[in-house]
C-alpha cells in the first residue's frame, strides 16, 4: 500500500513548530500496588492494541548504563505507568510483551525489549515498530515526533526526557510526558491500521 498522496513525506522544523501541541490528557495510572496491578492487566489484556514505551535514568559519564525505570502501557481507556524499580511486574508485562493476539505498537522498540529482557525472561511477539513501518512506506523521518507531526499533524513536547526517571516520586510533568509517549505510539498505530500502512 503507498501513502496518500496528501500526506507529508516529510516536516522541517518550522513547520513542526507551527503545529498544535497534544499531550496525553486522558486517565494516567501508576501502578503501585498489586490491586492497581489486577486492574491493569484486566484493562491491558481485553485490549487489540496497545502502545507501549519505555524510560530510562539518563546516563552522564562515559561507560554508565541504567536498566529500564518505567514502562508505559496505553489502552483505548488509560495510560499504565509500571515503575520497575519498585514492584516486580515481570508476570504480568512478560505476558503481556509475549501475547500474539495484542499488538504492541511503539517506535525503536528492539532496544527496550532487550533491556527489559536483561530485567525478566519473555520472548516477544506482535510487536509493531511503527519507524520501520514509515521507512518501509519510503519515509526517512521515522522517530516518534516525526511521525506524530506528519501522520497525526501534531507536536509532542520533549520536556522532561532527560530527568531521573528512577525517582520515588514521578512528578506530573514526568508521568504526562511518558504517558504521552505511549498514547501517542497507540494513536498512531490506528492511522496507520486507517491507511492501511500494516
Amino acid at each position: 500500500m503507498t501513502l496518500p498522496d496528501d500526506l507529508l513525506r516529510e516536516i522541517s522544523r518550522e513547520a513542526m513548530l507551527e503545529l498544535p501541541i497534544r499531550r496525553y490528557e486522558g486517565e494516567i495510572r501508576l501502578v503501585e500496588s498489586a490491586q492497581a496491578l489486577e486492574r491493569a492487566a484486566a484493562d491491558i489484556f481485553q485490549e487489540e492494541a496497545l502502545g507501549f514505551d519505555t524510560e530510562t535514568r539518563p546516563a552522564f559519564r562515559k561507560g554508565e548504563s541504567h536498566p529500564p525505570a518505567l514502562a508505559q502501557v496505553a489502552t483505548a481507556r488509560a495510560v499504565y505507568l509500571f515503575p520497575l524499580q519498585r514492584l516486580d511486574f515481570s508476570a504480568t508485562l512478560g505476558e503481556m510483551l509475549a501475547e500474539k493476539a495484542i499488538v504492541k505498537a511503539g517506535v525503536a522498540l528492539a532496544d527496550d525489549l532487550r533491556q527489559l529482557q536483561g530485567l525478566f525472561a519473555f520472548e516477544p511477539a506482535a510487536v509493531t515498530d511503527l519507524g520501520h513501518v514509515a521507512k518501509r512506506h519510503g519515509l526517512k523521518q521515522s522517530g516518534v515526533r516525526n511521525l506524530a507531526g506528519i501522520f497525526l499533524r501534531a507536536r509532542i513536547t520533549k520536556g522532561a526526557k532527560t530527568t531521573n526517571w528512577a525517582a520515588r516520586h514521578l512528578t506530573q510533568q514526568q508521568m504526562t510526558y511518558a504517558a504521552t509517549d505511549a498514547w501517542i505510539c497507540r494513536e498512531l498505530y490506528l492511522r496507520f491500521r486507517e491507511l492501511e500502512l500494516l
